[in-house]
């Protein structure tokens, strides 16, 4: 067997339900080939380095598969990935051209899935962190402009007395 990688750009509005039924189609496909799924890494939205179809962004993903030698479930997919209308772009290489142990394979890309998962949420964590720490340095920010405000609001009526106590 073969394996290979096919990574596609979906449109980056398409819902969790239809990129979930897209990968769901692209799954019962390889597997109706003949083929097996190895890993799917969902990379996220990310800014294209071109505009495609008037998007400037797209949402990724990346499917690692084996196929038989004949490579009937990669023209397959590619076809059916011509025919989807989310579908922005893909690009399918072959990875390695001879897989012998099947099993060790499955096995190895189930722990590369695991670990990518692992990374994708210590990674969304540190994100949040990093907002909320945005968010109080502007809300401190704000306060400190406002106390400021105030103050200078607190010297003008001062001022003002004075210039009526003068008169």
């Amino acid at each position: 067997m073969r394996e290979y990688e096919t990574t596609l750009i979906v449109q980056p509005e398409i819902s969790d339900e239809g990129r979930e039924a897209l990968v769901q189609k692209l799954d019962t496909l390889v597997a109706g080939h003949g083929g097996v799924r190895l890993a799917l890494d969902d990379v996220g939205k990310r800014k294209l380095a071109y505009e495609i179809n008037k998007f400037q962004k797209g949402h990724y993903l990346t499917l690692q598969f084996l196929d038989q030698a004949k490579g009937s479930a990669v023209k397959e997919l590619e076809r059916q990935l011509r025919i989807e209308e989310s579908v922005l772009r893909f690009l399918t290489v072959m990875v390695n051209p001879e897989v012998g142990d099947i099993e060790a394979r499955k096995i190895e890309a189930a722990e590369q899935e695991r670990m990518r998962k692992q990374r994708a949420a210590e990674r969304a964590a540190r994100e949040a962190e990093e907002e909320r720490a945005r968010e109080l340095a502007e809300r401190e920010a704000r306060s400190a402009a406002g106390g400021f405000a105030a103050a200078r609001d607190e010297d003008d009526v001062a001022e003002d007395a004075s210039d009526e106590d003068e008169e």
